[in-house]
């Protein structure tokens, strides 16, 4: 069975192990585990089930999961994405006034148009246009983005009135713990523990409940919330409506972009972009991965949830070691065993796996070394893709501007023979993104 698994993910050829896999996918979901309770609390707001949304979100992220990792074979988790939650929940339902079970059919359809494009090759296209630069700065980008969610989250960085940011009193337990947890993963790392991001989390974790910063579990075993309020319910005859084509496009480009850009990150943090004959940087089964990511969100729309997507989260698998699509498939029986056991993936708490996060901005910062620093055409766009990411919280938005920037230099310097015809095209329509999708 052993020896079927490693020629099965080509393990030898990814220089990795069972066990190395089997720790990145448990890392990659620790630091996923909390869209099952964040996801249903943003859609409720849209007058849907709780319940059965968790029990939709879990379902849908371990379908997309498990199916990257068999069919893509990268160590890559998806999940109902933040940010399009958020969109469908409170923008489409709350102030267009659209019904969720119609809300769910655009979804639906966005997933469709994915699938369609995918199969044309037309996807795979775009993630090749992106030129080197672009590639590892957006990267290094989705590094300081995650790092600047993990303290948002765990209460580190807190809103201002005057400067938008600041630093929270780190002399509370959750900042303090939050520090400790990232001097403990740090110590795991110096002393080359395997699976040091996993240990860290648990140890935070275990050092949260001492502390009162977490509460112990109050059950270890839980039947899952019913599926069936929200099982099937989407209404693609009512998203079809003409009314609906701006939401169903927003859905499509967002998730269409938040994608790309994910995988070209993450790939290149775990060393999986590849040189092609051209001399440029391609990453292995692209197709078969945004092929996942389509029938995920349309899995997901059917279960009832929003659209489903790749995480950024999954870094911290690769982080770990995770190079094949084991990773995914753990993640993905991940979700359904917490289905089960809850109660107690519930106690996670955020200052656990943020010092994870911060973690893996570290290692992904070192791709900005891999930019041609000296060719202003090619620096210029990715700094400011890099910086446009966390500073506008959106990958997508970081994606656009770069692809905005990148053609434009190039023509303006005469030398707009280095960008291919796509460039030129994609950064048309993020310009027109920006004009007609500001909601």
């Amino acid at each position: 069975m052993t020896k079927w698994i490693g020629r099965r993910f080509d393990l030898a050829g990814h220089e990795t192990t069972f066990k190395t896999e089997l720790i990145a996918g448990l890392t990659t979901f620790l630091t996923m585990a909390y869209i099952a309770f964040v996801n249903p609390s943003i859609l409720e707001a849209a007058g849907m089930p709780a319940g059965a949304v968790m029990t939709a979100t879990c379902l849908s992220a371990a379908v997309a999961s498990i199916l990257m990792g068999l069919y893509a074979n990268l160590p890559i988790g998806l999940a109902p994405g933040m940010g399009t939650n958020a969109y469908f929940a409170f923008f489409v339902c709350g102030v267009m006034g659209v019904n969720w079970q119609t809300a769910l059919g655009a979804v639906f359809i966005s997933g469709t148009l994915f699938l369609i494009l995918t199969i044309t090759g037309l996807r795979e296209k775009i993630i090749d246009a992106i030129p080197d630069s672009m590639k590892h700065a957006v990267a290094a980008g989705i590094g300081i983005f995650i790092a600047f969610v993990g303290l948002k989250e765990a209460g580190i960085v807190v809103k201002h009135q005057t400067v938008l940011v600041s630093l929270v009193d780190m002399t509370s337990p959750g900042a303090a713990l939050t520090l400790g947890g990232l001097a403990i993963t740090a110590l795991f790392l110096a002393k080359r523990t395997r699976g040091a991001l996993m240990w860290g989390i648990l140890t935070t974790t275990f050092l949260a409940v001492i502390v009162g910063v977490a509460k112990p579990p109050q059950a270890v075993v839980d039947l899952p919330p019913s599926i069936l309020p929200t099982l099937g319910k989407m209404n693609i005859k009512a998203a079809l409506s003409l009314g609906l084509i701006q939401i169903v496009f927003a859905f499509f480009f967002v998730d269409l972009f938040d994608t790309v850009a994910t995988l070209i990150g993450v790939a290149d943090e775990g060393g999986l972009l590849k040189k092609g004959p051209d001399g440029k940087l391609h990453l292995p089964r692209a197709n078969q991965a945004l092929t996942s990511d389509a029938i995920g969100t349309m899995v997901g729309a059917a279960l009832g949830t929003s659209t489903t997507t790749s995480y950024i989260e999954s870094s911290t698998g690769i982080a770990a070691g995770g190079r094949t699509g084991i990773t995914a498939v753990v993640v993905g029986l991940c979700f359904i065993i917490m289905l089960f056991f809850y109660p107690i993936i519930k106690i996670v708490p955020p200052q656990a796996t943020a010092p994870a996060l911060v973690i893996v901005c570290v290692f992904m910062l070192k791709n900005l070394a891999k930019v041609v620093w000296n060719d202003f055409t090619e620096a210029i766009p990715a700094v400011v893709a890099c910086l446009a990411i966390p500073l506008t919280f959106s990958i997508s938005n970081g994606l656009a501007l770069g692809f905005i920037l990148y053609p434009a230099i190039k023509l303006l310097t005469g030398r707009w023979r280095e960008a291919s015809w796509l460039v030129y095209v994609l950064g048309i329509l993020f310009i027109l993104k920006f004009v007609f999708l500001t909601g």
